[in-house]
């Protein structure tokens, strides 16, 4: 699933051909994903024009004319690809194909079907079920040690899973926390309470660092990932321990073949990437 480098370097992509244009076409092409699109997504959207495109956690957000807002995410398999060169070339899973003023076309592609379109608006969208319990935004300014700390305290699940708690903080998923605790040199079998101070501070910067590197590289593309344009993003090739059960990280001199590397464990049925010798 998109984490939130892919969801927001996706809303860059879709930026400069949506904003200040009108859409002038929708085509629902497919009705029953895991969340019907709604009845009225035609009307409400058709002939408006787009405000601004912009994230909140895992989910892209469309501003149109008038304070209708619709409402996207990616679900497992989903994309958004833009095409100028070939409209008109659709393929067996677009299920929504919006069409703006300068011919462009944007196409919500999704095999697995877990992806959603809803509506909402400016007034109720803080409100909206999807986004009501949804944490602080980790690039925000106001997100640093002192507020990880505090909203940690007396937490006695372990590090990892109160990090992948939306309601905690927006949009991390499991590549990035494995990341992120790797580079505060915390053990993600740590309990979260416990993270306070010094640690707070780092595991707060590291968050920050890894996500910003992240957007910069265009996202992870792993399984079905891809940016609109229909580019790879590349963080990938930079992950320090995800995926690299049994291989040396990149900041120690340990080896593998004695302590075993980077190692595995499942929890809350995901897999957990770290270094044991340098996470504590």
């Amino acid at each position: 699933m998109p984490e939130l480098p892919e969801v927001e370097t996706v809303v860059r992509g879709l930026r400069p051909v949506m904003e200040g244009r009108r859409i002038v076409r929708v085509e629902v092409r497919r009705p029953d994903l895991r969340v019907p699109f709604p009845a009225d997504l035609v009307e409400k959207v058709e002939g408006h024009r787009v405000d601004r495109v912009d994230r909140r956690a895992k989910y892209i957000l469309v501003h149109l004319e008038g304070g209708t807002v619709m409402l996207m995410h990616l679900g497992m398999s989903g994309r958004l690809y833009i095409d100028a060169a070939r409209p008109n070339m659709l393929l067996t899973h677009d299920h929504l194909v919006l069409t703006v003023e300068d011919g462009t076309v944007i196409r919500f592609n999704d095999p697995r079907r877990f992806g959603l379109v809803v509506l909402t608006s400016e007034d109720t969208m803080a409100a909206h079920p999807l986004l009501a319990s949804v944490g602080p935004e980790p690039l925000d300014s106001a997100f640093d040690g002192a507020h990880l700390a505090a909203a940690l305290k007396g937490r006695n699940t372990p590090i990892k899973a109160a990090l992948l708690d939306q309601r905690l903080v927006a949009g991390l998923g499991n590549i990035y926390v494995c990341e992120a605790l790797y580079f505060a040199g915390l053990s993600p079998r740590r309990r979260a309470g416990t993270v306070q101070g010094r640690r707070a501070a780092r595991l707060a910067d590291a968050i920050k660092s890894v996500l910003h590197r992240a957007i910069a590289a265009g996202g992870s593309s792993l399984r079905d990932y891809v940016q609109p344009n229909g580019e790879l993003g590349y963080f990938q090739h930079q992950w320090a321990v995800y995926g690299k059960e049994g291989g040396p990280c990149p900041e120690c001199d340990c080896d593998p073949q004695v302590t075993g590397g980077v190692h595995r464990i499942v929890q809350s049925n995901r897999s957990t990437f770290y270094c044991p010798r340098r996470q504590r």
